[in-house]
């Protein structure tokens, strides 16, 4: 076992303090014990409840040594090596005398080698000790180990209901195996165990609740938020190019290309209102993975340094989602320069610039911008990103379909309307504003206690001004600046 292995190499190079951040106190339990035997060495384990006891043989526990004082002082006195693991000592840093007490025990390492091994969820290390402190990462389970934790909690199940035969797809399993890499081995048999005893089965229909599951254990207020449910964004209106596009690209993600590299995230570029957001849905659901939004705007602190660690931890939660899509919506709004930010945007994209460069994890990336002019060059250039699409005004076939699509959605029959002529009259309207005029139509057909039909839809379109309009040059200026610097989506 190559953990129990790094474990005993690290217990041998004489570091007198080991700290172990973690919830997994059974497993981390279960590898001392396992090394008592291994070492030929005395290991035991306190908590403030129980005090001191030997884990690998019982002789009961030492209430005495309870309070955390008397333990430390105990352990001083002992003249004999010995391994000592304790859980949860965190909330007694603050004394100075315990401080004391865990340093002249460790400074007399090298004469009684006694090594005391801190066990938490979290651990700040005084400055005192940091020096002769090292810390011990458990290590995550791969997907190999998932797979067996799959085996495991399956037997597991058959075993409890014999009269029913567990029901296993493969494919479902390996990207139950897939979806749950990042978590640790306790997590990971939890979600298992949740995805069989709910119906007896693994199948593709448990992979979104798990998945919600596993980004709930993150913890993350507002900065990201989640969504597994894309795959009905797969089949948007329009935006054939960057469909073909992804598609070409689905196997490769999916590690299922051979030696092609796999794609890192492409650019989008458009008009507001005409389809980006859905397009980083469709990505999503093209690719068959969840999709997390990046907000920007949750992500700044006015303290010094926070910006930055909301950010890298943000990254994070979507290395441990992985593989995924991570959307950062109107990213100019978090890294544009800015001479009053006191080099704050400068800081957010070296962050992000040196996580796009470093990350090894499958997380496939979709920037939206409204305005690219304001985006440093070191992030839109080809190899941080692989491709930069254009999402123009729709043409008249997409205006239709986007009739179609926002008509059914209200229950309304598509062929009761005059679909060419509403998207005649709808030409320059983008597909929010479509949307909103078929909305505001249904208002007047039910102020005029009648049924919707297509005056109500040429009336409304005749009364709205579109943003094509409205703001004709800077629309025109974007489109410019696209022609022969970008690809067009649709």
């Amino acid at each position: 076992m190559k953990e129990l292995h790094d474990l005993e190499l690290t217990l041998k190079s004489s570091t007198p303090i080991l700290v172990i951040e973690s919830l997994e106190e059974v497993r981390i339990t279960q590898l001392f014990t396992h090394l008592a035997l291994r070492l030929g060495q005395p290991v035991f384990q306190w908590s403030v409840t129980e005090g001191l006891k030997r884990l690998e043989a019982d002789f009961g526990a030492q209430t005495h040594t309870a309070e955390p004082t008397d333990m430390l002082r105990h352990i001083k006195a002992v003249h004999k090596p010995g391994y000592y693991v304790l859980l949860d000592f965190h909330p007694f840093l603050t004394d100075p005398l315990h401080i004391r007490l865990i340093k002249e025990i460790a400074q007399d390492h090298d004469n009684i080698p006694r090594t005391l091994i801190f066990v938490s969820h979290a651990f700040e290390i005084p400055q005192e000790i940091r020096h002769i402190t090292a810390r011990f990462n458990l290590r995550l389970p791969d997907q190999a180990g998932i797979k067996t934790l799959i085996k495991e909690e399956a037997q597991r199940w058959q075993g409890q209901n014999r009269q029913q035969k567990l029901q296993a797809d493969r494919a479902a399993v390996d990207r139950l195996a897939s979806n749950l890499s990042g978590v640790t081995a306790t997590d990971a048999k939890r979600l298992i165990r949740t995805a069989i005893q709910d119906d007896g089965a693994i199948s593709h229909s448990d992979l979104p609740e798990v998945m919600k599951a596993k980004y709930e254990l993150m913890g993350q207020d507002g900065v990201i938020s989640f969504e597994y449910d894309t795959a009905r964004f797969a089949d948007i209106a329009g935006l054939a190019n960057l469909k073909t596009w992804l598609e070409q690209r689905q196997k490769a993600f999916a590690g299922k290309a051979g030696n092609l590299d796999r794609p890192k995230g492409i650019m989008l570029l458009g008009v507001q209102g005409c389809g980006k957001s859905l397009a980083a849905k469709a990505t999503a659901g093209i690719f068959g993975t969840p999709l997390l939004r990046l907000d920007f705007g949750a992500l700044y602190n006015k303290f010094y340094g926070e910006t930055e660690k909301n950010l890298r931890k943000a990254l994070d939660t979507a290395e441990v989602m992985a593989p995924c899509v991570l959307w950062m919506d109107e990213i100019e709004k978090g890294i544009a320069h800015s001479d009053s930010d006191d080099g704050l945007s400068q800081r957010v994209l070296g962050t992000l610039l040196t996580w796009m460069a470093e990350r090894k994890a499958d997380v496939f990336i979709v920037a939206t911008s409204n305005d690219i002019e304001k985006l440093p060059p070191e992030l839109v250039r080809k190899g941080r990103l692989d491709e930069i699409f254009f999402v123009d005004l729709p043409d008249g076939d997409t205006r239709q379909t986007i009739f179609k699509i926002h008509l059914r959605q209200r229950n309304l029959a598509p062929s009761g309307f005059d679909l060419a002529a509403l998207a005649e009259a709808s030409a320059g309207f983008s597909g929010a504003e479509i949307e909103q005029a078929v909305v505001s139509s249904l208002y007047a057909a039910q102020a005029q206690d009648a049924a919707l039909d297509n005056q109500h839809l040429l009336d409304e379109l005749g009364r709205t001004r579109p943003l094509s309009i409205v703001m004709a040059e800077k629309i025109q200026q974007l489109r410019s600046w696209a022609k022969g610097r970008s690809v067009a989506a649709g």
